[in-house]
C-alpha cells in the first residue's frame, strides 16, 4: 500500500471510505462491512487501517486440550501477531458471541499487541480497562466487561467473522466507532483518488449549507450541482 493512501485512509472515517468504495466501483450496493453497533475504546482515536492477522478465541467454558497445547498455541498467535505485512490489526472472533464474557483485550493484551506494531483490534468479543489502555491504539469491541474467564486462543490465520463481516486472514481493513470493513482488493489503486473525489463532492452541498441565509432555494441549486458531480 502506499503511503499517501495509508495516511489518507487514518484520515477518515469508515463511513467514508464505505462511500468512497462505491465510488471506486461505480456502482452502489458494496456490503462487506460490520452489521449492528460496536463500541470503541476510544472514539476520538484515528481509524484502526491495517492487514488483518486473524485468530479465533472462547473463554466461557475452561479449554478441554491439556495445558501445554493451550500454552504451545498461546506462543503461536503472538508469533502470528508479531511477524507479517504491514500495517496489520489483529481481528479477533470470540465463539462464544452473542454470549461473550472473557475480556481479551485489557490492558497486557493491547500494550503487547501495540508493542508489535499493530494498530488497533477488531473484535465480536470484550475489552475492559478503559482508561488504561495504551493511546493510539483503539479497540473496537462487542461490548465491556470485567473479567477474562476461561479466555484460550481456538484458531489462528483462519476467517473469522465479526459481526456479519467476514475477514480472511490478510484483508485489509479499515475501522472505527462506526464499525468495521474490508477494502476490496480490486479498488485499493483506485482508493485514493475516490475518497478525494468523494470529499470535493461533498463540499458543493456541505459548504452552502453552513452558509448564513441557507434555504431552499441555495439548497435546490447546491443538489443540482451535488448530483452532477456525482453521475
Amino acid at each position: 500500500m502506499k503511503q499517501t493512501l495509508l495516511d489518507l485512509l487514518r484520515s477518515v472515517d469508515t463511513p467514508t471510505v464505505c462511500n468512497a468504495i462505491e465510488v471506486a466501483q461505480g456502482k452502489r450496493g458494496f456490503n462487506a462491512f460490520t452489521r449492528g453497533t460496536m463500541l470503541c475504546s476510544d472514539p476520538d482515536a484515528k481509524p484502526i487501517v491495517g492487514y488483518a492477522r486473524t485468530a479465533k478465541i472462547a473463554a466461557v467454558n475452561p479449554p478441554t486440550e491439556s495445558p501445554e497445547v493451550i500454552r504451545e498455541r498461546r506462543m503461536d498467535y503472538y508469533r502470528h501477531m508479531a511477524t507479517g505485512t504491514g500495517p496489520a490489526v489483529t481481528v479477533v472472533e470470540d465463539l462464544d458471541y452473542p454470549d461473550c464474557i472473557g475480556a481479551y483485550w485489557g490492558e497486557i493484551n493491547t500494550t503487547v499487541h501495540k508493542g508489535f506494531g499493530i494498530s488497533g483490534a477488531l473484535t465480536n468479543g470484550v475489552m475492559r480497562d478503559l482508561g488504561d489502555l495504551p493511546d493510539d491504539f483503539p479497540v473496537v469491541a462487542g461490548s465491556i466487561g470485567p473479567s477474562h474467564g476461561f479466555v484460550h486462543v481456538r484458531e489462528i490465520g483462519t476467517p473469522v467473522s465479526i459481526f456479519g463481516l467476514e475477514v480472511q486472514n490478510g484483508d485489509l481493513v479499515h475501522a472505527d466507532r462506526h464499525g468495521a470493513l474490508v477494502i476490496p482488493p480490486e479498488v485499493v489503486d483506485q482508493l485514493e483518488q475516490a475518497i478525494l473525489k468523494l470529499l470535493e463532492t461533498e463540499k458543493l452541498i456541505l459548504a452552502p449549507a453552513r452558509a448564513a441565509g441557507f434555504d431552499f432555494e441555495a439548497f435546490e441549486a447546491a443538489w443540482a450541482a451535488f448530483e452532477a458531480s456525482r453521475t
